[in-house]
């Protein structure tokens, strides 16, 4: 399943140090909690969307209601709580793991459905929103390639491309690579 966390973040004083809290310590914290499989943290690109975004491949929900997850799960928010904005959480089925997106790759999403990733030339795996705010209900993403990301200010409506933060870590992999980039 497909844990997604998206938010925008409304402090530019504190946004520098956020993120690095968030890419350095919270990442390795959740890919550390058991039934976490991958975790990776992207900016967008496009407008009309919350600024960041993290995707986690995880083995259900059982895993966020878990006493691991509350104890291990990414650290203290106190700090940078009144800042963030426009946030979402969802769970999605229909995805089992994440694809990792490199530095040569960019990842889109779509919520109005397949079709305007296809006619990008894109191959989008379908999510359905099973747990958490369950929206969208149907979410489509897909690599792009750097070098075929099309215009940003001509992105079909709905569309949105986000670069990637860090490298995807992995259960096996820890913190090691979780460095912003």
């Amino acid at each position: 399943m497909i844990y997604t966390v998206e938010c925008s973040f409304a402090d530019p004083h504190s946004e520098a140090e956020w993120n690095e809290f968030y890419s350095l310590d919270k990442l390795p914290a959740l890919i550390s909690v058991s039934g976490f499989q991958t975790s990776q943290r992207f900016k967008a690109l496009s407008r009309g969307c919350p600024v960041y975004l993290a995707i986690h491949s995880i083995d259900g929900l059982d895993v966020l209601t878990g006493e691991k997850y509350r104890k291990k799960g990414g650290g203290n928010f106190a700090r940078w709580q009144q800042h963030i904005t426009d946030w979402h959480r969802n769970l999605y089925d229909g995805v089992e793991r994440a694809p990792a997106i490199d530095e040569g790759e960019y990842l889109a999403l779509s919520a109005k459905g397949p079709e305007p990733l296809i006619r990008l030339g894109l191959a989008p795996q379908a999510m359905q929103a099973v747990a958490m705010e369950k929206f969208p209900e149907y979410r489509w993403l897909a690599k792009v390639e750097r070098t075929k990301t099309p215009d940003l200010e001509r992105l079909p409506e709905d569309v949105h491309i986000y670069e990637p933060m860090t490298t995807q870590l992995t259960n096996g992999n820890g913190g090691a690579f979780a460095k912003p980039r």
